[in-house]
């Protein structure tokens, strides 16, 4: 990342919708939600049962405060979701040994083969709608989505709960790109 002063990039004279990243993160998000959402209306869970599994899956957020914060959920209706993941025996909630106020949240062998079995719809949805950028715009794109959510997790005014995971979510896909590509391609994604 850079480390010097950088000269602000919006002025008076060239703000406008269509290069507001605001709005084209915020549009992207209202098009893209809804047929995230229509991809699980003949599946077990709805789309925001997903994230939650997903997000638990390599183990690294264990409370609900974290997965609030990782799948952008008020408290409330988190707490109904994660009863609802439990009911339906996805997820476990148990209490700490060492401190009985600490409740940890982890995936179920049901829950984690869930994930494994939906990734190849969520991944299929994704690649073909990036199906018209190169494997080097999607790796500077998720590299620079993923800076923009760290700055502006960092303006927050709060220690960060942002746990970014590299562990994949499903099986192996088979590649067709050679090896060499792929660490090229790996090693791009990953954020200082």
């Amino acid at each position: 990342m850079r480390s010097w002063p950088v000269k602000p990039y919006y002025t008076r004279t060239n703000y406008a919708k269509k290069n507001s990243v605001g709005y084209l993160m915020r549009m992207c998000t209202n098009l893209v939600l809804p047929q995230m959402e229509a991809l699980f209306v003949d599946q077990e869970l709805t789309f925001s049962q997903w994230t939650t599994l997903v997000t638990l899956h390599d183990g690294r957020i264990t409370s609900a405060g974290d997965l609030a914060q990782n799948i952008c959920h008020d408290a409330g209706s988190l707490t109904r979701l994660i009863d609802q993941m439990v009911e339906r025996g996805f997820v476990t909630r148990d209490r700490s040994q060492t401190d009985r106020r600490v409740v940890t949240l982890s995936l179920t062998p049901r829950g984690r083969a869930m994930v494994e079995t939906l990734a190849p719809k969520v991944m299929q949805y994704w690649n073909g709608l990036l199906s018209g950028f190169s494997h080097e715009e999607v790796d500077t794109l998720i590299n620079l989505l993923t800076r923009l959510m760290i700055a502006a997790d960092s303006k927050q005014g709060r220690k960060s709960r942002l746990l970014l995971s590299d562990v994949p979510i499903a099986k192996p896909v088979p590649q067709t790109m050679p090896q060499a590509m792929m660490a090229k391609t790996a090693k791009a994604r990953k954020v200082s």
